[in-house]
Formats: C-alpha cells, structure tokens, sequence
C-alpha cells in the first residue's frame, strides 16, 4: 500500500542489519575506524582485508559513538575533529597554526568524545546500580523509622493521658471523701439549729396560752383571787440559744510545676543523632555472596542475556482468534499458558492457548491496559465506573483491592521485579503514575519533572522495565515517557517520522522497549536508553493495526489488533 509506504520513516528497517552492502544479516558488531555495523561474517572478512585488518572490531554494545559533525566556528568550512589540550576547546585542522593554538598540544577529538561517553554511560550505571538504589533503600529506612516514631509517639501519648487519669481519679477520690465530711458537719449544724428553732416554737406557745391565762385573770369574783392568782404565775424566761460555728476550708497550696511534677515531664534528649550508615559502592572484592536461590536466578538471568540476541528475523510462531471479543486492545499473559484480552467495549475474556473461551467478564474497561497478572498469578483489573481495582485468584474468586477516589484508573501493571502494582490514572486536566505496595497501600506518585511541568497527559498503557524504569504510553502527548523507579525523568520518545501514536507497550529480558504505533501499524523496538533500533513489525509481518503487545517467560511477542479478534504470536530474539 503505498500510503503505508509513506508512514514508515526511510532508513526504518526490521532488525538491526549489517551496514555490509546488501548483506542484511543481524548486526552483531562494530568497526570503530569506519563508523559500521556488521555482522560476524562481514567482520571476518574485514578483519582479512588488508586495508582494515588492523581496525578496531568490537560487541556493538560496546562500540564508540561516532563524532557528531559540527563547523568550526572561526572557519564555517572545516569541521572540528581536534582538541586543545591547553585551552581545552574542540577546534579544526586550520586552528593549530593560528596564534591562539601555536605550540600547543592536539588529540583526537574522536578520541575525547568517546572518552566522555564512556564516562556517561559509566556514572549512569553508577546511578542506576549503586545510588539511585541505595537512595531508595534510604528511604524505605526513613519510612521504617517514620512508622516507629509515629508508634512511641501514640505510647507517650497514651502513658500520659493514663497518668492524667490516674490524678483525676485520686482527686475525685479526695474531693469525695472532702464533701462527705462536710455533708457530715452540715448535718450536725442543721440538727442543732433545728432543735433551737423547736425550742423557741415551745416557748412561743408557752407565752400564747399564758396570755390566755391572763386574759382569765381579768375577770374574777373578787380582789383577792386576783391576787392570789399573779402571785402563783410567774413569766419564764427566753431559752438561751447559741449561734452555729461553720467549718472552714483551707484552699490546697500548689503550682503549675508541682501539677507538673505529679504528672510527669516529657524530655527531649540532648543527644546528637546518628547517621544512616550508607552502604560503600560495592567491588569485586566487597560483594556480598548471594544465597543459593538467589545465585540461581542470577545465573539463569545472566545465562538467558548472554545466550539472546535479537533475531535476523522475525518469524510468527502461530495464531489463533480470542473468542468473546471484535479486536484485542490489550493482553495480560501468565503461568501456563493464561491469556487475559480484552477489547474497547468492556468485554474481558480467558483464553487457554487454543483458543478456548474459559471465562468472560463484563466490565467498564475500553481501550487501555486496565489489566495485569501478579508474581502470585492473580488477575487485576479495574472498575472505571466505580473507581475500584479488584483481583481475580486463579481460584476465581473476585474481590475488591483498591479505591482509587476521586481519580479515575486507567492503565496497571504489577511489578514482576517486586510485587508493587503501578497505575495510570487521571483527575479533570490532571495525570499521574501512582505506586501502591502488595497490600494496596499508596507509597508513590509520579506526577511533574523536575521542572515541575506535568509528565503525562494521559496514561494509557503502562509496564517496567528490567532496570525498573517506568514507561507509559502517552497518546495524548504522543510519547513514550519513561521514569526511573524515584520517578525521575528519563526520556520521552516521539517516534521516528512526522506522527507518532503510542499505544500497547510492554518490555523484554534484554531491556527492549516495544511500543505498538497505531499511526504507521508498526511496532517500534527500542534500547533501554531510549534510542530506536527497528522497526520490528509491520504490514509486511502480516500484522494489520497492532494494538497491543506483551512478551511471554519464552520470550515470545504476542500481538493483538484493533481490527480483529485474532492474537498472533512471533520469535524475534534469538
């Protein structure tokens, strides 16, 4: 078709090929003298040929990076291939007899170049396997030591609000025995002012009915009688009475230290912290020795990455059509053959590897990578409509495992590195990358550069790479944007040509990005830095609008398509 012709960039090719002629083998190494890939026949008979036998052969991995060309500045027509050694400046060949120069020693610029690069690719490396990991390690400790403050933090808190309670209680107990003494007093005070009051009643009642008596007096028979009569009543005086004496409470005598004191003290300890011991960059010499399982899956790691090499070719292994579903948007592939693909309408379907429908679920899903298998063989999926991620046990039991709030999921990836489970999510005009523990616990975000412009738009597809590089495709921004695991930015890659729409991506043992391009219907293979080595699969491979990838423990590539429900699968290492 000649407008996919028009897509894929001119000096794309399918597999890094020898720069021999038309030889068109893989490319499996480097001539540093004539800047050329080459393969192991090739480099035999270049290594045979008089006029470059001496020539520098090496791994391509290991090969020096070509100068790039640039003009000198003081003479626009000569390139700059010298290096100053006393002014330390790159210059041309016309530089060295011009009076800024003269007498002065000239190397290679070539030379310094590749030198730099060198030493690039070495404090990468540094960064990668030494700080950027102890860094994490630092701070998983400080999270650790967060935790254990935070637990004697609430202990304090909890000694002293006992404490408080103890001194209530011991008050309370006081301040009760305190009143019972004084109900105790009162009582006695109101008996004996009560008696007085009766006394004085009595009295009133005695001077009542002597009134009466008098009152007869006033009309006897005779004068005598009268006087008989006063003579034998007498008035008795007032009954003496004694006012109360009140008890009197003496206020406690104390202060805010002697509260203090009763209720204890919270110090702060005068003591200098120590450091986090970081541990020494490890040598040959200072390596610990690994356990034996872990010597294991060393070597058989290191085995599989000195034994692969990507293939001349690519060849497709078999196919076979996804019942359930109209296209494959994205696959999840596990142990034994498990293949989980869904497509942009929901539909969610289990597959054994004929092919065979094992089980369907209706779901919110549409055309991202809202699906993964963990290190244990459980399925993750989510619930868009409803903000949950839920998990399938290979018994196929559904439960809930994340709520994901006010942002809505839409790419997952479990980590096969260390369990974590990575989402790509997005908020109104907001987008993150988000980390959560075996557990569901949040323990990062991934969000801005360091220049705190926003990394992503919006997150469709997402996987890590073995180094634990997280990469996302972004179609929105039509980049694969990839973060180190503290989050820090990489790089983006935008494609090859004028347009670029990533879409399904995944990596492989050798640290090989792929990424699906829905514009051009290829899938694009690259290096782990970033830098584009082929265009793996097109037309021509017989795969029509690769939507999906995912690599298999056989390292096998499994494609599907937007336009059909069939899966193929392809060897492209070797």
């Amino acid at each position: 078709m000649a407008l996919f012709e028009t897509k894929i960039p001119p000096d794309a090719q399918h597999y890094l090929v020898c720069g021999t002629g038309d030889c068109g083998r893989n490319c499996q190494f480097y001539c540093n003298d004539c800047h050329q890939p080459m393969c192991e026949q090739c480099r035999d008979e270049h290594q045979k040929n008089e006029k470059t036998k001496n020539h520098e052969v090496v791994p391509y991995k290991q090969r020096k990076r070509q100068l790039p060309v640039e003009k000198c500045k003081i003479h626009p027509t000569k390139e700059m291939v010298l290096l100053c050694e006393e002014c330390q400046i790159p210059i041309c060949y016309k530089c060295t007899a011009t009076k800024e120069h003269r007498g002065h020693a000239f190397t290679d610029l070539e030379i310094d170049f590749d030198e730099k690069v060198s030493l690039c690719h070495e404090e990468i490396a540094k960064i990668r396997n030494y700080f950027e990991p102890t860094s994490q390690d630092l701070k998983k400790e400080i999270a650790d030591d967060v935790t254990e403050i935070m637990k004697i933090m609430d202990g304090i808190r909890t000694a002293m609000k006992a404490e408080a309670e103890a001194v209530k209680k011991l008050v309370n107990t006081v301040t009760s025995e305190n009143i019972k003494q004084v109900d105790k007093i009162e009582k006695s005070l109101l008996e004996t002012l009560n008696g007085q009051n009766q006394e004085i009643d009595d009295y009133i009642n005695y001077l009542n009915d002597l009134i009466k008596t008098f009152y007869g007096y006033l009309s006897p028979s005779n004068i005598d009688q009268i006087r008989l009569n006063l003579q034998s009543e007498s008035i008795r005086p007032i009954p003496i009475t004694s006012k109360p004496v009140p008890p009197v409470f003496t206020a406690g005598q104390y202060s805010r230290e002697d509260v203090a004191k009763l209720l204890g003290r919270i110090t702060d300890p005068n003591t200098k912290p120590e450091n986090r011991k970081i541990k020494p960059m490890e040598t040959d010499s200072t390596q610990l020795k690994p356990t034996g399982k872990q010597r294991k899956q060393n070597r058989e790691k290191s085995d599989v990455k000195q034994t692969l090499s990507l293939s001349s070719s690519v060849t497709k292994v078999r196919e076979y059509k996804v019942p359930g579903v109209g296209r494959v948007y994205h696959i999840s592939v596990g142990k034994s053959g498990r293949l989980w693909a869904s497509d942009n309408i929901g539909n969610l379907v289990q597959t054994d590897l004929q092919g065979n429908q094992l089980q369907k679920i209706k779901t919110s899903g549409e055309d991202e990578s809202y699906h993964t298998f963990t290190q244990d063989g459980d399925l993750i999926y989510k619930d868009k409509h409803e903000k949950f991620i839920n998990r399938i046990t290979p018994g196929n039991t559904i439960t809930p495992f994340i709520k994901t709030g006010d942002w809505l999921p839409l790419s997952l990836y479990s980590s096969h590195i260390n369990g974590d489970l990575l989402m790509g999510m997005v908020k109104n005009r907001e987008a993150k990358v988000t980390r959560y523990n075996k557990t569901g616990t949040e323990i990062q975000n991934i969000q801005r550069d360091n220049k705190g412009q926003p990394l992503y738009k919006y997150p469709y597809y997402i996987t890590e790479n073995i180094n634990g590089d997280v990469c996302v495709s972004d179609w929105s921004k039509h980049a694969v944007v990839v973060v180190v695991t503290s989050g820090q930015h990489m790089f983006s890659y935008t494609g090859q040509g004028s347009e670029f729409a990533p879409y399904g991506i995944c990596t492989d043992v050798l640290g090989h990005i792929l990424v699906c391009d829905s514009f051009s219907a290829t899938v694009h293979l690259l290096d782990q830095d970033g830098q584009f080595l082929s265009l793996l699969l097109a037309e021509q491979q017989g795969v029509y609008g690769p939507r999906s990838v995912c690599v298999d423990d056989e390292n096998n590539l499994w494609v599907g398509q937007s336009n059909t429900n069939t899966v193929k699968v392809y060897k492209y290492l070797q």
